[in-house]
């Protein structure tokens, strides 16, 4: 189950969620996808069992209010820093970012490198120079309307989402029952977040082990995606699932095991990043 509870880092109130765990492992800051609330992830929270899980909703997002002003990814990596520190994280952390928060997670792991001891990146890309998804698609992310109208996200969930959400209309309406919508400036802010932000030019500086997760039925995200960033990412390796762009939450069962594997695996002095 996942505690939250709402902490102010500077002029910024943050609605965070610990899923408590008792793993002799660092705790996993997991960054989720574009205007989505972190009670989305408890499914695959839960599934990690004793492995303790970090999230928090975005400013705009869930519970966090929208701040006045835009930002960039640097400046959430680094809101998330700050948090981890009122938090009394102090050592290192493993790093998870899914869709829009694996640009976040990438951020942190660069920006970050001696706090993110190891990196996850789902269902995600380098940023603005990517192989896009369907367009049709992409023009049904422009707007936050399917976390606010059940209607629509039951019509518009399996074409974007594909993979499992294509067959069993129960995952979609679990995922409905989830939602808290994010502000309309708050879901433009994170789209905001990613205009022309790419990490190509520094994938290869990134030393953390780093697991590139993807699915093979992903209209958003296609999967050639994941293995450009597993091509360019030295320490990486790339695992595919047939499933779609939630594969997370819809193969949590499946998924967990070879997260918690990759989290548990000794890390070599030279994998480590340097002071």
């Amino acid at each position: 189950m996942i505690e939250t509870k709402t902490i102010g880092i500077g002029d910024q109130l943050l609605r965070v969620g610990v899923h408590r765990g008792s793993a002799r492992l660092p705790p996993l800051l997991v960054f989720n996808g574009i205007g989505a609330n972190l009670e989305l992830i408890e499914p695959f929270a839960t599934a990690l069992e004793d492995i303790e899980v970090i999230a928090f909703d975005v400013p705009g997002t869930g519970g966090s209010p929208t701040p006045a002003l835009p930002y960039r990814f640097r400046g959430l990596a680094r809101l998330a820093n700050d948090l981890l520190d009122a938090l009394g994280y102090r050592g290192q952390v493993d790093v998870m970012g899914v869709s829009w928060g694996g640009a976040l997670a990438q951020t942190f792991a660069f920006h970050f490198p001696d706090r993110c001891r190891k990196l996850i990146l789902a269902a995600t890309s380098p940023g603005a120079i990517m192989v896009p998804g369907r367009l049709r698609v992409l023009m049904k992310l422009a707007s936050p309307r399917r976390y606010a109208d059940p209607d629509y996200l039951r019509r518009v969930g399996p074409e974007l989402y594909g993979g499992s959400y294509r067959r069993d209309p129960e995952l979609l309406k679990k995922h409905g029952l989830a939602i808290r919508p994010p502000s309309g400036r708050g879901y433009l802010y994170q789209l905001m977040a990613g205009w022309g932000w790419t990490s190509l030019p520094w994938l290869h500086r990134l030393r953390q082990p780093t697991l590139v997760m993807h699915g093979t039925d992903d209209p958003m995200v296609p999967l050639i995606n994941a293995k450009i960033l597993a091509a360019l990412i030295p320490n990486s390796k790339l695992y595919a699932i047939d499933d779609g762009h939630l594969f997370l939450i819809s193969r949590a069962a499946e998924v967990a095991p070879v997260i918690r594997r990759f989290l548990a695996e000794s890390t070599s002095p030279r994998d480590r990043t340097s002071a």
